[in-house]
């Protein structure tokens, strides 16, 4: 039965433990006044490192317009769906809870762990029926006896967080490597970051790295930036592994996860795990500093003032010091460029740091 619900992620275990776990093979780095955190990471955006805003390259072959008039191939035929159908999860998928509700739970009080999945999650969110979070986390407790992944997922959660059941980590932990073995992207995560977390250092994360691939290639952005970090920093990998991760973490940029975004510019400005480049260091940088992050904010006041990537602008420097020291990120160095500046350029920036709204 498909996943029911986004990503969640471990709520007592963050992204933090792999670079804590990291934090012991590297020390902090200065190039071109750009202060790198301890591994931070850049992989070329899907292989070519390019951001979004990017133009394309021309693409080779016939364009629309040529193809216009002409007569399109037929669509290959439909083939035959030859499996069961799940009438229940079909009523659910197409909003009609009441029925779903009525049809998934007589199955479920049968022993149908899909079912009890999918009445568990109705409960949970209140579609249909009154929310009932006691009862959900009953049915998806049945459900994760019977073997299904996102039920084990999800009663793997209820049963860390201890407040509808018992707290009971040996069996989350047990229901969190099942749901991550059978599939479930989210566990695979997650499971991977208890690993991580129970064995310090490199043993860990060789442990965890498999599951963290595995999610990976499922679209996770947590565990692509994870992959990305491990096999920039884990000195026996394979040289092919090592390769994509400048890869994996401009994955992890594209699905907006402005952590990946900051370590894709740092890696760029800094030639880590590829060759230097400013632009688009410059831009990725822009993109997560636009989006509210405070320490791309920091680094790209810097990029302003010695102009790399960009043309010198003391007064969108100071702007995005401000902004960072706002936050409560001190930085002597932008502190004594920003008091170095005229008194007009720093009311400049200062209008231009209170009209900044983030752009999500």
């Amino acid at each position: 039965m498909p996943i029911l619900t986004r990503h969640l992620r471990l709520s007592l275990i963050a992204t933090a433990t792999i670079v804590a776990a990291l934090a012991h093979n590297a020390s902090a780095q200065t190039v071109d006044n750009v202060v790198t955190r301890p591994l931070a990471g850049a992989p070329e955006a899907l292989k070519s490192g390019r951001p979004q805003t990017d133009g394309a390259e021309p693409s080779a072959g016939v364009g629309v317009f040529e193809r216009m008039g002409a007569k399109l191939p037929d669509l290959p035929a439909e083939k035959d769906y030859k499996g069961p159908v799940d009438q229940a999860y079909g009523a659910y998928q197409r909003g009609y809870y009441l029925t779903a509700m009525d049809m998934a739970l007589p199955r479920a009080q049968l022993g149908d762990p899909a079912a009890q999945t999918l009445v568990a999650e109705m409960l949970a969110s209140g579609l249909g029926v009154k929310r009932d979070p006691k009862n959900a986390a009953f049915w998806y407790g049945k459900a994760a006896e019977g073997g299904d992944a996102a039920a084990m997922f999800k009663y793997s959660l209820i049963l860390i967080e201890g407040r509808l059941v018992k707290r009971d980590k040996a069996k989350a932990d047990e229901y969190m490597r099942k749901s991550a073995d059978a599939g479930n992207s989210s566990a695979q995560f997650n499971w991977a970051q208890i690993l991580t977390a129970d064995n310090p250092g490199d043993k860990g994360l060789k442990l965890a790295l498999p599951y963290y691939e595995k999610s990976a290639e499922q679209g996770v952005a947590d565990a692509q930036y994870a992959v990305a970090e491990i096999y920039s920093a884990l000195p026996d990998l394979p040289a092919e592994k090592k390769q994509l991760a400048r890869e994996w973490m401009a994955r992890a940029a594209h699905a907006g996860f402005d952590t990946a975004q900051v370590d894709l510019g740092v890696w760029f400005v800094n030639g880590t795990n590829g060759p230097r480049d400013f632009v688009r260091g410059f831009q990725w940088l822009r993109i997560a500093a636009n989006s509210g992050n405070v320490v791309a904010q920091n680094k790209l006041a810097h990029l302003y003032i010695n102009a790399l990537g960009t043309k010198p602008d003391p007064i969108e420097a100071a702007k995005w010091y401000v902004l960072s020291r706002r936050a409560g990120l001190p930085d002597p160095a932008l502190e004594d460029f920003y008091l170095g500046i005229d008194e007009q350029q720093q009311k400049a920036a200062i209008d231009a740091a209170n009209k900044f709204r983030r752009t999500r």
